[in-house]
């Protein structure tokens, strides 16, 4: 079992499984992936039977090293947050 899954190790098994060509595969994957992220930037993905992509803004906050106790400011800034459905939890916890 991979535990490091790249992109390239996604075209590879697409290919396997499906028949087809590393290229056609690798296409398919590329457009996927620009559809989800096109998707996700506009504000919210929901994928029935595996969970809600999010964009949510953080705001700015004044930060410690706790090496050296010095304080500094982190910038405003977009994350992603992911919520699992109960499918998936389900399925993840019965495996």
């Amino acid at each position: 079992m991979i535990t490091n899954f790249k992109k390239k190790d996604i075209i590879k098994e697409l290919s396997f499984k499906t028949g087809y060509s590393m290229l056609f595969s690798k296409k398919l994957i590329d457009n996927l992936l620009e559809c989800i992220t096109a998707n996700i930037c506009s504000n919210e993905l929901i994928l029935n039977n595996f969970g809600v992509f999010k964009t949510i803004l953080k705001k700015k906050r004044i930060g410690r090293n706790p090496k050296t106790n010095k304080e500094y400011t982190i910038h405003s800034r977009r994350s992603l947050k992911f919520t699992p459905s109960r499918n998936f939890k389900d399925y993840l916890n019965n495996e």
